[in-house]
């Protein structure tokens, strides 16, 4: 290699180490900007509502699921200091009950979204809050919302859109948050259950155990003619339980 190739080659190198002195020196000056830019938004609004309301969802499918479906009972029968819902009903001796919540899957979505109203109106206010702090202008649309029972999980759906902005403009539109619960499966096993009792006045629970393995499904007997179901997963002890009144037996029959 000549003198000018080697000197080529020097030249190469010094522009080299001058781009990485450079290119330091930005990150060091901006990087802490950067990282405080994310670091104060490092929710997506879609995430931040999810983790806004999951917990409340969740723990409020379980209150009325070992309810009968309701979240705060009115018919109900007193069974472990818990306020079960009737779910099929007569205050008459020998007579078949009569269906009291149907559609059971319409009923249940509805005690749950009137559930969380006031926490959806908090949690789209504390979302604004949180982004106007990190110096967003931001604008909340809201709208209505509905709350769907599905295999697996319970969904609820949120027609609200939320518009951000900074240099740019972002708009965000229907929040869905996912909750990972079978009560869609065991409001089914309930529903069927309850067919059998406005039909016949009783159930077979081995039938449904033989069929889902996974499940287990209790019958107790109460004194005055009241029966309370108890649905449980095996794998989660997810529970559904309700009661029912038909043909009761007079006092002392």
């Amino acid at each position: 290699m000549g003198v000018n190739g080697k000197r080529g080659q020097v030249t190469l190198f010094i522009i080299i180490g001058i781009i990485i002195v450079v290119m330091g020196v930005l990150i060091f000056l901006f990087y802490p900007q950067i990282k405080s830019s994310i670091s104060s938004n490092a929710q997506t609004p879609e995430a931040f509502i999810q983790n806004c309301l999951e917990e409340e969802i969740s723990n409020n499918i379980k209150i009325i699921s070992l309810q009968g479906g309701s979240l705060e009972p009115k018919g109900y029968y007193l069974y472990e200091n818990y306020k079960i819902s009737y779910l099929c009903y007569t205050n008459e001796d020998l007579k078949k009950c009569v269906v009291q919540k149907a559609p059971l899957k319409m009923y249940i979505e509805d005690e749950i979204k009137n559930s969380i109203n006031k926490n959806v109106e908090q949690c789209f206010s504390s979302l604004k809050e949180s982004y106007e702090k990190s110096g967003y202008d931001v604008t909340v649309k809201k709208g209505d919302y509905n709350v769907e029972l599905l295999p697996k999980r319970v969904v609820t759906n949120l027609n609200y859109s939320v518009t951000l902005t900074k240099q740019d403009t972002i708009k965000y539109e229907n929040f869905n948050v996912i909750v990972n619960n079978n009560v869609y499966e065991l409001m089914t096993i309930a529903n069927s259950i309850v067919e059998w009792e406005r039909n016949y006045g009783d159930s077979e629970t081995t039938l449904y155990m033989a069929l889902y393995k996974d499940l287990k499904v209790e019958k107790k007997k109460q004194s005055e003619g009241t029966t309370i179901y108890i649905i449980t997963d095996r794998n989660n002890e997810n529970k559904f339980q309700f009661a029912v009144r038909s043909i009761a037996l007079p006092v002392g029959y």
